[in-house]
């Protein structure tokens, strides 16, 4: 094989896992085993980073340790207000804004909660804190010191984790929504303070049959999101 056929043999199978990949926001209960969970996290582990820095770091849970934090932070919400250790978005505008509305109509539309159903759209949010009955999650934080660009890497390290987790036939779905609730996620897990959390990660096998995972959202065209200089 030229080294030419052989780069473009791999740039389909990404390609392949790219489109395949989607927020997966109902899984099944049977726990995936570690070693496969290992194999996930070695291939998360090869993402490149500022200057080879590698600020991730992944508290990682099994079965019986998930279904005791998703029982204690549903509790926690109920009276606390969310806390985030990074700044999340004060608003959205343009197409931004249309992106992230399309995204919820289709939602709602799989699970078919119709327009102006508040109590429909609370159950569907509060899923979240549920972890979308998913066996693990990892919560992924950054080094406080190496500010931005630190939380940038591990934007990239849960990039790779999704892309890994497709191709070894397992669902994630990364959720903001936990990092919300930081102050909680640090008592929880005993993460240090100079550690901020960036996101969290429910993940285990894909509940295949259930509506909520048979949307898939679209990406914009080259020329929305490229510009070209000759």
């Amino acid at each position: 094989m030229t080294p030419t056929s052989a780069q473009t043999a791999e740039q389909t199978a990404l390609s392949r896992i790219l489109d395949q990949r989607y927020t997966c926001r109902q899984f099944r209960s049977d726990p995936v085993p570690r070693e496969t969970i290992e194999t996930l996290l070695r291939m998360a582990q090869r993402t490149p980073s500022w200057c080879n820095t590698q600020p991730w770091h992944a508290v990682v849970t099994d079965s019986a340790a998930t279904d005791r934090f998703r029982k204690e932070l549903l509790d926690h919400i109920q009276t606390a207000a969310p806390a985030p250790d990074l700044t999340f978005p004060g608003t959205y505008h343009g197409v931004y804004k249309d992106r992230r509305r399309e995204c919820g109509k289709q939602l709602y539309t799989a699970v078919g909660i119709e327009k102006g159903d508040n109590a429909g759209s609370m159950r569907q949010m509060m899923r979240n804190f549920e972890l979308f009955d998913a066996p693990h999650v990892a919560i992924v934080t950054t080094e406080a010191e190496l500010g931005i660009y630190g939380a940038v890497d591990c934007g990239l390290y849960i990039n790779t984790f999704l892309l890994a987790a497709q191709s070894l036939g397992l669902g994630a779905a990364p959720q903001a929504a936990l990092a919300s609730y930081s102050p909680f996620l640090h008592s929880h897990f005993g993460i240090p303070e100079h550690r901020q959390v960036v996101a969290g990660i429910s993940f285990g096998y894909p509940d295949t049959e259930h509506p909520v995972n048979s949307f898939r959202t679209h990406r914009g065209d080259l020329d929305e999101a490229v510009t070209f200089v000759s």
